[in-house]
């Protein structure tokens, strides 16, 4: 892998870490759901919006499932 592809994903990569160990003790299921949304858009960078646009196509078709941000802390 090229240096500057393994550097963005190891800063991704690292930037999802950081919210599961700032956040990941939060017991309500509202707030969990966040953390995963976080942990996502640290993950998906600039590709976020069309992460979660397949998301929701689903196994049947658009809007089949829908995307749950869920509630910040």
């Amino acid at each position: 892998m090229p240096g500057n592809l393994t550097s963005l994903l190891e800063e991704r990569v690292a930037g999802a870490l950081k919210v599961a160990y700032d956040y990941g003790a939060l017991e309500q299921a509202h707030h969990k759901q966040w953390i995963i949304d976080q942990m996502v858009r640290a993950l998906t960078g600039g590709d976020y919006e069309n992460w979660v646009k397949k998301f929701n196509f689903g196994l049947d078709g658009e809007d089949s499932q829908l995307w749950d941000g869920g509630w910040a802390p």
